[in-house]
């Protein structure tokens, strides 16, 4: 009996700790799993090597570790973008250059990103530019940053980048482009900022959802012992 007990709880200590892996455009840094849940996977300064990007017409690519997933894009057009303020624009308001959306499936996934089409003041052909994944699988927000180049001229993404996904896009949710971003409280150069998430119910009830579920196990198992 123990041994089953343990074996349960290894399982969802495993589902709690799940991640995502942005492979296209390459992140600021190798992936480090210990601070992916801080701004930028805690990679706090710009890249020298950036990244050229179509302005129009490109695509992201990730890898996803949770069959259920929230992801949003946030873009900052700061130099050296350090912290959440820097992806805000003149209101306080999160520059979306991918909308939230909702979606579920494991492994590859793929999707269009058209930065010049969200009516960020400053981007243009040539703009240095680093847009931020926030993605939450119902334990937490998670995060990973490009720096990229932007390029009229650039009208698809490499040949040597696969696009692929794992399952098909027909269960993608989209959220409003007027709604919040997701709770936002990590830490970086020594800075915080935080914003309170109305866009989905479903993403507080999955991470309720799956915190009770680890507890009551963790008190049988206790019990058990």
């Amino acid at each position: 009996m123990r041994l089953v007990g343990v074996t349960v709880f290894a399982a969802l200590v495993s589902a709690v700790s799940a991640h995502f892996h942005l492979q296209y455009p390459g992140p600021r840094g190798p992936f480090n799993m210990q601070n992916e849940l801080t701004f930028c996977d805690a990679y706090g300064q710009v890249t020298t090597n950036r990244t050229t990007f179509p302005l129009n017409g490109g695509y992201y690519s990730l890898t996803s570790e949770h069959p259920l997933w929230t992801l949003g894009v946030i873009i900052s057009t700061v130099s050296d973008p350090d912290n959440f303020a820097n992806f805000t624009d003149s209101k306080g308001n999160y520059q979306m250059a991918v909308n939230y959306f909702e979606t579920s499936g494991e492994g590859a996934f793929c999707a269009p990103i058209d930065i010049g089409a969200a009516d960020i003041t400053g981007v243009q052909d040539g703009t240095n530019v680093t847009i931020q994944f926030i993605f939450d699988g119902g334990d937490g927000e998670l995060y990973q940053c490009a720096d990229l180049t932007l390029s009229a001229n650039m009208t698809s993404i490499p040949s040597d980048v696969s696009c692929t996904n794992a399952t098909s896009n027909a269960g993608v949710t989209y959220f409003s482009s007027g709604a919040a971003a997701p709770t936002i409280s990590a830490t970086a150069t020594g800075s915080s900022v935080s914003s309170t998430s109305t866009n989905s119910a479903a993403d507080a009830n999955a991470a309720v959802g799956m915190s009770g579920l680890f507890l009551s196990v963790l008190g049988a198992l206790v019990a058990l012992a």
